[in-house]
């Protein structure tokens, strides 16, 4: 199936498909269980559209290409252009808020981070960015106090608050909008709290955003 971005109140979503745009460390206890070094500034990299899937249809996961791992993410999905944008003008750029998974190819990644080499092969795969619904930003209240949550199989696996992001949502995006313009249909990926594991086929995941969405898979 397709994918196409659509809000959660089932109102249509005109916006074409761009890139994604992810920051990688984030959230402090994601880089120390990777035992990675805390940046200074965000860590960015970016999935082409072809990574784009609904995360509410079974995850098609590569076979054997390592060990992949879930890292569920606050998505935001862009309404406006953004170029070297200051911080104050960013929220009023974002149409709606919602989850991805940043799917990773985690041994490939770390082979490939040996050598120096960039990211995209673990990162960019067709399908490496399952994405739900998205709530409308006048819905939203303090973007801070949402927090997301990620269960395997009945057992939570990731439990984040958006406070505790190492760079809030209004600095990452005019810091992203200084290299690279944000364009309408846009996703900015916002990192992802500890507990990231890897996938296996049959796994059924649930993904919640504060109450506010709600959105249950399987791996298949």
């Amino acid at each position: 199936m397709l994918y196409q971005h659509r809000f959660s109140d089932d109102r249509p979503c005109e916006l074409p498909n761009g890139k994604i745009v992810c920051v990688g460390r984030n959230y402090a206890e994601h880089a120390r269980e990777l035992n990675n070094p805390i940046p200074k500034q965000p860590l960015l990299f970016i999935k082409p559209s072809t990574a784009l899937a609904a995360l509410d249809q079974p995850l098609a996961i590569p076979r054997d290409r390592g060990e992949c791992h879930h890292e569920l993410e606050l998505a935001l999905l862009i309404s406006q252009p953004l170029s070297e944008a200051r911080a104050e003008e960013t929220l009023a750029a974002i149409a709606g808020y919602g989850l991805a998974l940043d799917l990773t190819l985690r041994e490939l990644q770390s082979q490939l981070k040996e050598k120096g080499q960039p990211w995209e092969r673990a990162k960019a795969f067709d399908g490496a960015c399952p994405v739900s619904a998205f709530v409308p930003a006048a819905a939203i209240g303090d973007w801070k106090a949402l927090r997301l949550q990620l269960q395997r199989n009945g057992a939570l696996q990731q439990d984040g608050q958006c406070r505790d992001m190492l760079f809030p949502i209004e600095a990452l995006l005019a810091d992203i909008s200084q290299s690279f313009t944000l364009l309408p249909g846009d996703i900015v990926l916002t990192g992802t709290p500890a507990g990231v594991g890897p996938l296996n086929p049959g796994d059924r995941l649930r993904c919640e955003l504060d109450g506010l969405l709600t959105v249950e898979t399987t791996v298949g």
